[in-house]
């Protein structure tokens, strides 16, 4: 599925269609839709299964951080909102050292690992109410 963001004429950007059903969803929603990604991708690095498969869902699951830390963050939960963006940067670090990564069973693991940590601790987070900023 392509997740990309339209430019209009008025050059405005306009969210897809895939981004606006998304977004439909509650916060707790979409972290659980990106921990399904989660446990997927974690799955496909232990197995060593295609990177057909895996590579997409890595980058869908960036565009789910980007579509849900903004209502984190109006919703003043901006610890784990900002979680959530260190993981978007863990799935950028992955892409733009993928081939290393992925012909590397060490590495692969490691990601594995990385991927497993996070599931539990995303689903934490979509589990559990916003945490209120302190004085």
């Amino acid at each position: 599925m392509q997740v990309f963001t339209r430019i209009s004429a008025s050059r405005l950007i306009e969210p897809t269609p895939e981004q606006q059903r998304f977004m439909q969803d509650d916060v707790s929603t979409r972290l659980h839709h990106l921990a399904n990604h989660l446990k997927q991708i974690q799955s496909l690095w232990a197995f060593d299964s295609s990177v057909d498969l895996t590579l997409p869902l890595v980058k869908e699951s960036r565009y789910f951080i980007e579509w849900a830390v903004p209502d984190m963050v109006k919703a003043d939960d901006i610890d784990r909102a900002c979680e959530l963006v260190d993981l978007g940067r863990i799935l950028t670090r992955w892409l733009f050292h993928w081939n290393e990564i992925w012909t590397n069973a060490q590495q692969r693991q490691l990601a594995a690992e990385q991927t497993q940590t996070w599931l539990h601790r995303v689903l934490e987070i979509a589990d559990t109410q916003p945490e209120s900023l302190s004085a």
